[in-house]
């Protein structure tokens, strides 16, 4: 049997393996994938786990570093732990569709809900056909630029930014990537994630043009809203 001590050549793969095979703690951490920190009893119904179980699970989940634990007062809530491990759970995502074994991949409008596939959260940015077209729009103003997996802000992009609200610079100061492609598993194409991205989001929920649904990662789309994205999208 192959121990921690015996993967030198892939350093700590089995083990994040072992924590995201199991399809309870899989379920757990899909719903985080909002970007939300939740209770622990929310955790358990959604799993359809037992108290106990689900107890196990989590803790599992937090001593491997996938989810950190929040305690308010005398509730404990769970979120995933870093941007970086919920980029890396959205990648494993569109890996178990392109790899399911000895079946084709049903294209996204048969298996994913339309409301899903069109906004939605992953982590703390926006995903989905709506986001891909946005990512798109930046890119084909000259708003941003790719550079290999990084993407760049311009001048252009830098003032027209902050007309919605959004310092560049600012993003670019925190403590983590500023801005990337994230391939979205529902379009097969990229979003637009990292500090920019939450950024965008975040702008989007300001100006009212976004909503955050009651259901698990959906983002609802404003009448206003879609009314700006459909003007800016037709006019780039």
């Amino acid at each position: 049997m192959m121990t921690d001590h015996d993967d030198h050549h892939f350093p700590g793969l089995s083990r994040i393996g072992a924590l995201i095979a199991d399809p309870g703690r899989a379920a757990m951490l899909w719903v985080l994938m909002d970007g939300s920190a939740r209770p622990a009893g929310e955790l358990t119904m959604i799993a359809g786990l037992s108290p106990s179980a689900a107890s196990a699970h989590l803790a599992r989940l937090t001593e491997g570093g996938l989810l950190a634990l929040e305690v308010r007062g005398r509730h404990r809530y769970y979120r995933i732990a870093s941007s970086d491990i919920a980029a890396s759970l959205e990648a494993l995502a569109n890996v178990a569709r392109a790899a399911a074994p000895h079946r084709p991949v049903p294209p996204p409008s048969r298996t994913v809900p339309a409301e899903l596939r069109y906004a939605r959260t992953c982590y703390d940015h926006m995903a989905g056909e709506l986001a891909v077209r946005i990512f798109d729009g930046l890119t084909a103003r000259g708003w941003l630029l790719a550079n290999g997996d990084e993407i760049e802000t311009t001048e252009l992009g830098t003032r027209a930014l902050a007309q919605w609200g959004i310092d560049v610079a600012q993003q670019r100061a925190r403590r983590r990537r500023f801005a990337c492609g994230c391939l979205d598993w529902s379009e097969r194409r990229s979003h637009l994630g990292g500090a920019l991205g939450a950024a965008l989001l975040e702008s989007f929920c300001a100006h009212g043009w976004i909503e955050r649904s009651a259901r698990p990662r959906v983002l609802r789309v404003t009448v206003p809203g879609q009314q700006v994205f459909d003007g800016w999208l037709t006019s780039a």
